[in-house]
């Protein structure tokens, strides 16, 4: 066995909901004795896909030691729920540009006489189903960015939304969707939208967002090591820190600090202080 990344479950904070079921295209989890387990090393490949649908932040990754990923072993377990999954597993595999695992599942289903309609730009709404249970909508990741290219800002004053996907709030995203890829991150708190009027306009066009609430959620450590998979392993250009005046705000700065030194790349981090009434008391870069 070598030392790789993998998925930790929280045994203390997973309440057996299932909603990562559906969200492991390897079909790695299962809800045993009213939790989620991992079933085998082998079937986990570590990207972490279901994590950004734990509503509790009980999923994490981890670095240990751990059996091989084994693809073919995966797609035994997947064909077993039918082509929708297949199909899911398949663009998870090319999401993540894993074109070598990608290439010895196709010659898995070529060996196996399974005519897949491989090529599908998506994966079926109804993967889920096929998993026995079903995605809480309000966590479903959504590419927004095309929708927002097409709008305009109309004449009136009227300002088309600059969010570019879906989820936003920290124990929902996954830092490996696809959208986060080497983006500029926007991590406000859950004020700053509401006090900045043009907020859109001048701080999120471009950029990928990220919302936390540094006094009233709960399991905020999982927040550290969401972030440091962002800088490490999305590989984020730059991290903008928007926080509130209020003293209970600087929660959210010094846990990205502390993410920050614990990561293995670095990257820019500024920090911008909203006022309550929409002015900016401080905007500048922070080291770490």
């Amino acid at each position: 066995m070598a030392k790789r990344s993998i998925i930790k479950i929280d045994e203390d904070k997973c309440n057996g909901c299932s909603l990562c079921i559906p969200n492991c295209p390897e079909g790695a989890l299962q809800i045993i004795d009213g939790k989620a387990r991992l079933v085998s090393d082998l079937f986990c490949d570590g990207l972490g896909a279901c994590i950004g649908h734990c509503p509790e932040g009980a999923i994490t990754i981890e670095e240990r030691e751990a059996e091989k990923y084994d693809e073919r072993k995966v797609m035994e377990n997947v064909v077993k729920h039918g082509e929708n999954t297949i199909i899911a597993h398949l663009k998870h595999l090319k999401d993540h540009n894993e074109m070598g695992f990608y290439k010895e599942a196709v010659d898995f289903l070529k060996e196996k006489g399974l005519n897949i309609p491989i090529e599908k730009k998506e994966a079926p709404e109804s993967h889920a189903s096929h998993h026995g249970a079903g995605g809480c909508p309000g966590a479903k990741m959504m590419d927004l960015s095309e929708k927002v290219e097409e709008k305009e800002t109309d004449e009136s004053g009227k300002r088309a939304s600059q969010l570019t996907h879906w989820p936003v709030q920290m124990h929902l995203i996954s830092p490996m969707a696809p959208y986060f890829q080497a983006s500029d991150l926007v991590l406000a708190a859950d004020g700053v939208a509401y006090a900045l009027a043009d907020f859109h306009k001048d701080y999120l066009k471009g950029k990928t967002l990220a919302i936390a609430c540094p006094k009233l959620d709960s399991n905020q450590e999982v927040y550290t090591e969401k972030l440091k998979a962002l800088i490490d392993e999305a590989k984020i250009n730059t991290l903008t820190v928007m926080i509130m005046e209020v003293p209970c705000c600087g929660g959210l700065i010094a846990t990205t600090l502390e993410a920050a030194k614990e990561a293995k790349r670095k990257v820019p981090i500024k920090l911008i202080v909203v006022g309550i009434k929409g002015d900016i008391k401080k905007e500048e870069w922070v080291s770490v």
